[in-house]
């Protein structure tokens, strides 16, 4: 009988236990979470506190809009080029951080509108915003 119990203590098993590799991964897992943040390269940098942040939802954007023939608008009223700066200060109740918008026509050569863009960015206004319509929306009705 000791011949039988030999061949059943010396079979090996076949299964794995992966508890062991599961706890591992987790604690590396756990470890490059806590230590990537303190990876990020670059500077420090203490950034400004403000009372009230503006929400740029909230803000309106001043339309500038140009005709076939070249005349300017600022939202509804008309501007000619020479004041066109002072308008767009104006309009903006003198916030440089305001939103400009820009709508030409279609007719109008793009060098046209590039210029307005220009001028808008040298009455001191940072970045602007250009309205086109989606094409197929006349034909829709929208």
């Amino acid at each position: 009988m000791p011949s039988i119990r030999r061949a059943e203590s010396a079979r090996m098993q076949s299964s794995i236990n992966v508890t062991p590799l599961v706890d591992v991964v987790l604690v590396l897992l756990i470890i490059f979470m806590v230590m990537a943040p303190q990876l990020r390269k670059g500077p420090d940098v203490r950034l400004p506190e403000t009372a009230e942040p503006r929400d740029q939802a909230e803000l309106t954007p001043i339309r500038v809009s140009l005709d076939e023939h070249g005349k300017m608008w600022i939202d509804d009223d008309p501007v000619v080029a020479e004041r066109f700066s002072d308008g767009l200060l104006a309009a903006a109740h003198g916030d440089l951080g305001a939103r400009v918008v820009i709508q030409g026509d279609a007719r109008l050569p793009v060098g046209d509108i590039r210029k307005t863009m220009l001028a808008v960015e040298a009455a001191g206004f940072h970045g602007v915003g250009l309205l086109a319509e989606r094409a197929g929306a006349s034909a829709r009705g929208k």
